[in-house]
């Protein structure tokens, strides 16, 4: 790609503060923005590849700094596939926010780091309708639920209401539900797997003893209802930051007060996220070796 001397010398500051945070996070960066989607996936499997046949490091972990709006839960999955085949350690880096499929595919994470003004979204995957556009299953299905409980409790429906479900698209609401069931299974087995991993194993339980994987699946299920719990969030774009994540007990590694960590990942996010937005670009990777 061809870059003015402007896009260069960004891309020249945006390179050197990357290598700078290589070094303190003893892991390959590398910088994702635009929405989860499978038409990116080749893209993003080829660029992984290269990177990693690039890397000198012997760590074995990258540092995905992600901001998206969210998209496909399976799109996410293949992510995950992609940076596990390659790399034994995986972090996520959150400086802005990572809603919805970013929220689940945070949770595949060895680390996820995060300061006070970094968010989450409540995990509602996007389904991809026949018109093209992507629809919240969880709102979706939760809307046709309350209309039926309605419908169960008092069989008193208005005629609009009555509309609403004759146009339901029994299709469709498989297709949700079956989106819903894997994005609670996948956020499930990969905080099972890789988040909490480590945990009980040195002791590390409120009685000082071990935690069995039962435990940590009830864990793991109890995250995954929190975050799925739409009636709590009241809005699908709603933002969790740091202390609702707490109360949700879901460890964060907080780098707030952290200035030698803080203000390299601002300096290196906030360079790039300005790139992206000034080019109008919906969806960009940057790795300092790769290149765009």
């Amino acid at each position: 790609m061809r870059l003015d001397f402007h896009d260069q010398s960004i891309i020249e500051l945006a390179s050197g503060r990357a290598k700078a945070l290589e070094e303190m996070l003893r892991a390959d960066v590398l910088f994702y923005s635009g929405w989860i989607e499978a038409a990116h996936h080749r893209f993003f499997r080829d660029y992984v590849e290269d990177m990693k046949r690039r890397s000198a490091r012997k760590d074995g972990a990258v540092a995905l700094f992600l901001r998206t709006g969210g998209g496909s839960v399976e799109a996410a999955e293949l992510m995950v596939t992609v940076l596990r085949k390659h790399y034994d350690l995986v972090y996520f880096v959150v400086p802005e926010f990572a809603m919805s499929a970013g929220t689940v595919l945070c949770m595949s994470g060895d680390k996820i780091y995060m300061d006070y003004s970094s968010s989450l979204g409540p995990i509602d995957p996007q389904v991809q309708s026949r018109s093209g556009g992507y629809i919240p299953a969880m709102g979706y299905l939760d809307k046709v639920e309350k209309l039926i409980d309605k419908c169960q409790v008092s069989g008193n429906l208005s005629e609009a209401e009555i509309m609403l479900l004759g146009k339901v698209d029994i299709g469709m609401l498989a297709l949700f539900e079956q989106a819903r069931n894997l994005t609670m299974d996948l956020l499930t087995d990969w905080l099972v797997k890789y988040k909490f991993k480590d945990w009980g194993g040195d002791g590390n339980s409120r009685d000082g003893g071990s935690v069995t994987r039962e435990e940590k699946r009830k864990r793991a299920r109890e995250v995954a209802n929190a975050l799925a719990d739409h009636k709590r969030w009241r809005s699908h774009g709603r933002f969790i930051g740091l202390t609702k994540l707490a109360e949700m007990k879901i460890k964060i590694d907080d780098y707030s007060e952290n200035d030698q960590l803080r203000n390299p990942i601002r300096e290196f996010n906030d360079v790039l996220t300005a790139f992206v937005d000034r080019r109008g670009w919906e969806f960009m990777m940057y790795n300092r070796m790769v290149g765009l």
